[in-house]
């Protein structure tokens, strides 16, 4: 028998994951970008990472014809960032806090890191496309990284004071 949805997701909810926003332009030079947590090296070998688009959502095609994508790994304090490109229909880049960054794409200056990427292999993942980005260029920040976990966004406690509750 199948997994109950919301158990699968209640349960799925448990796992932190990194908050990344991706970003691409197509052809004409929009810019186009989307929230995502489900985002995870691949490969070192080619250097490979994946991140996953729900293919319903309206940047789909966007990110499936375009040859390059850049994900942003969102810094702790940058919730505001991960909801607002997690928002339909409002203008995700409004705010301007995206610049030209690598490979000439949208990037936040202040992110955690950021993964440059040729678009290498899309796969089928049920509802979602998994897009596959050969690394090309990265570049890493000083600041700690926002996650998600038990639906809300968190800050990892750091390595120092982790020793000192042990």
């Amino acid at each position: 028998m199948p997994v109950d949805r919301l158990a699968f997701t209640r349960t799925l909810s448990r796992a932190p994951a990194p908050v990344t926003v991706a970003t691409t332009a197509d052809a004409s030079g929009r810019r186009w970008g989307f929230t995502g947590s489900s985002f995870c090296s691949l490969s070192l070998d080619p250097p490979l990472v994946l991140i996953c688009l729900d293919k319903g959502a309206s940047t789909h095609g966007a990110f499936t014809s375009a040859p390059h994508f850049l994900i942003n790994v969102l810094a702790h304090h940058q919730s505001d960032v991960a909801l607002r490109f997690a928002t339909s229909g409002v203008d995700r880049f409004a705010a301007g806090d995206m610049t030209p960054c690598e490979l000439g794409l949208p990037g936040l200056p202040g992110a955690t890191a950021r993964i440059a990427c040729t678009t290498h292999e899309i796969l089928d993942g049920g509802d979602h496309s998994i897009l596959i980005g050969r690394v090309e260029e990265t570049h890493t920040g000083e600041r700690a990284p926002l996650v998600y976990s038990d639906r809300v966004f968190a800050r990892p406690v750091p390595n120092d004071q982790m020793a000192a509750t042990r």
